[in-house]
């Protein structure tokens, strides 16, 4: 039972149902207050008109008209609801179809509802009593049992019709409460998996788009981007483990041979350089790291404004023009005017140097790299880069964004594989996307973004000068 009691379901309609019945009752009881009144109305003014043409006779014709006029009535009026009486000052009865004065009636005129046997059954009437010329006492009314019965068929039917009312609600919610417990434990069962670790389950979807339906989809969504974010921080810990553990063992050999050698001062100052070298490579690595968690937490929307995307990649085209000089690569960009989004400048400009630097990284000597803006479906905006280096192969795409993923096509190239992983954290940050193409040969990486006009037609705010790189570019894979 307190399971029942506790239940939203039954909880539910057993509010609707008393929600149902306190209306029924407020429009019956309006609609019986309306007719009841007016019933009453109508039944006054006939008590009133017969006590005032009695009275009447009584002026005009005295008692004996009275007396006539009363007889009239009881006889010829054929209303058998018509109660008359007519006594002397000291209640004794002189005419009308009562045998005695009734002990309910005051001695003070005015209306009165009072109870009287009639045929041996207790009828409720309605009564006006007046002193009449001569100290003459009148009292005329109308049996109103049949209302009073009328309005107790109408009260046992409310109640009856309440007591259906809560048994089909009853019901009802035990039905919605089945439907509703099958759905959320389906929910629960998921949950309970997902708590002992098993994330791979997933609620179930009926297909019926329903609000349980769409709560599954979210809830799905949910789990889908918790379990990447899990393997992540697995991939994350066993890569950092890995990478890390080579420069500190040949730090720590650096170390030892110069302890143990101790060689002359030139030899250990290069030694030394070697080693500053290797810590420049661990700390690339944790900054890395801790630019992905920043991003992922999303405590970067709080810079987002309207900048200026052609600017942006101007800029970071023109800090990369020397690095594409030593291979004789040229950057060739497009970058048409008035290309806005709403971001964080910074980042944006990460992702573009990253994405970059990996196009002059493994692009041949004396190449081309290009570097363009298109519009896209739904006022967005792709950044395009292409090279014509070895590129990814279709069974890696999906793994190139992988922290710390190299490919057999990146051995002997310098990198920690954190640059694509910073790119894809930068764009799901904006709400876009990164894929790749193929450039045949070589690599197109587009970066995705939504354009600001996509987005209310807000006002534009003034441009950010863009640092140079306030942070160095992660190489990629």
């Amino acid at each position: 039972m307190n399971s029942l009691v506790r239940s939203t379901a039954v909880r539910l309609a057993l509010g609707y149902a008393a929600l149902f019945v306190v209306s029924s009752l407020v429009l019956v009881g309006f609609l019986w207050w309306r007719t009841a009144d007016y019933l009453d109305r109508e039944i006054d003014a006939v008590i009133v008109a017969d006590a005032q043409a009695i009275s009447d006779r009584l002026r005009d014709f005295g008692l004996p008209g009275a007396i006539e006029t009363i007889a009239d009535r009881v006889s010829h009026a054929g209303d058998e609801h018509s109660i008359y009486l007519l006594t002397d000052p000291a209640l004794h009865r002189v005419a009308g179809n009562l045998e005695a004065w009734p002990l309910q009636v005051g001695s003070t005129p005015g209306w009165y509802e009072i109870e009287l046997v009639r045929a041996g059954k207790v009828h409720a009437t309605r009564g006006l009593f007046a002193v009449l010329p001569g100290g003459f006492r009148l009292l005329v009314g109308r049996d109103i049992q049949d209302r009073v019965e009328v309005r107790t068929l109408i009260l046992h039917g409310l109640a009856w019709a309440s007591l259906g009312a809560l048994g089909l609600a009853i019901l009802g919610g035990l039905l919605l409460r089945r439907s509703v417990l099958h759905r959320v434990e389906a929910i629960n069962r998921t949950a309970s998996a997902i708590v002992r670790g098993d994330f791979s389950q997933r609620v179930p979807v009926q297909g019926s788009s329903d609000e349980f339906d769409r709560l599954a989809r979210t809830i799905n969504s949910m789990l889908e981007r918790i379990e990447h974010l899990v393997d992540r921080v697995r991939g994350a810990s066993n890569a950092v483990a890995h990478d890390l553990r080579t420069p500190l063992a040949e730090l720590r050999a650096r170390l030892e041979d110069i302890a143990r050698a101790r060689p002359p001062g030139e030899a250990v100052h290069e030694e030394i350089e070697k080693a500053v070298a290797d810590i420049d490579r661990v700390i690339g690595i944790f900054n890395a790291l801790l630019r992905l968690a920043e991003i992922d937490s999303g405590l970067r929307r709080s810079a987002f404004r309207r900048v200026d995307l052609a600017e942006i990649v101007g800029q970071v085209s023109e800090i990369y023009e020397p690095l594409a000089e030593e291979k004789g690569i040229v950057i060739a960009a497009e970058i048409p005017s008035g290309a806005a989004v709403d971001g964080d400048a910074d980042l944006i400009a990460q992702a573009i140097g990253n994405l970059l630097d990996n196009a002059i990284k493994y692009a041949p000597p004396n190449s081309r790299v290009s570097l363009q803006i298109a519009s896209g479906d739904e006022g967005r905006l792709a950044i395009e880069v292409a090279d014509h280096g070895p590129g990814i192969g279709d069974s890696e795409r999906a793994r190139v964004t992988e922290p710390f993923y190299r490919g057999d096509r990146s051995a002997g190239t310098e990198g920690t594989g954190l640059g694509l992983s910073v790119v894809e954290a930068v764009a799901r940050l904006h709400g876009g996307a990164l894929e790749f193409r193929d450039n045949k040969p070589g690599l197109i990486a587009v970066l995705t973004l939504p354009g600001a006009g996509a987005r209310d037609g807000a006002e534009t705010d003034p441009l950010r000068v863009i640092r140079p790189m306030a942070t160095p570019p992660v190489s990629a894979p």
